[in-house]
């Protein structure tokens, strides 16, 4: 349809002239709210009762490969809605994306160095979890530095 009437019906694209960075820190804060909920999903998780408030005890398995604790997808849970809180601004989404990035650089090198049989592994973390904090890290912190480049 052309004319009037063909624009009067069309739905905006919510993305249309959000920047870049903004779109991208909505994608992982989104991706951070699903991670943090299908860890309280039986089924997606694995040795659901297994799964505790905190500690390297938890032994449930989220995709059966991450070991999840009610902490730890707390933590998913609270960065994707700070996530999507800060990415309504650019600069908000670059924070966000930077400094996520960072936290989750630390959390996978706290993940290297642990002990994992201790009281400090209180998330807990496994050799999957530290891969993926640290692909996430990587990702979150080279899209903030870039978006940040490219817009000055």
């Amino acid at each position: 349809m052309t004319g009037p009437m063909a624009h009067a019906r069309a739905r905006a694209n919510p993305a249309d002239g959000k920047p870049p960075v903004r779109r991208g820190a909505g994608v992982v804060a989104v991706v951070f709210l699903l991670l943090g909920l299908l860890g309280f999903l039986p089924g997606v998780t694995s040795d659901f009762p297994a799964l505790r408030f905190a500690g390297h005890h938890s032994d449930a398995m989220l995709f059966g490969a991450l070991q999840v604790s009610v902490l730890h997808n707390l933590v998913h849970l609270l960065t994707g809605v700070g996530g999507l809180v800060l990415a309504r601004t650019a600069t908000g989404a670059r924070a966000f994306l930077v400094g996520g990035g960072t936290f989750y650089l630390v959390l996978w090198l706290y993940g290297v160095v642990v002990d994992r049989d201790s009281g400090a592994n209180f998330l807990p973390l496994n050799p999957a979890g530290d891969w993926l904090h640290l692909g996430l890290g990587l990702v979150m912190l080279a899209f903030g530095l870039l978006s940040a480049r490219s817009h000055r």
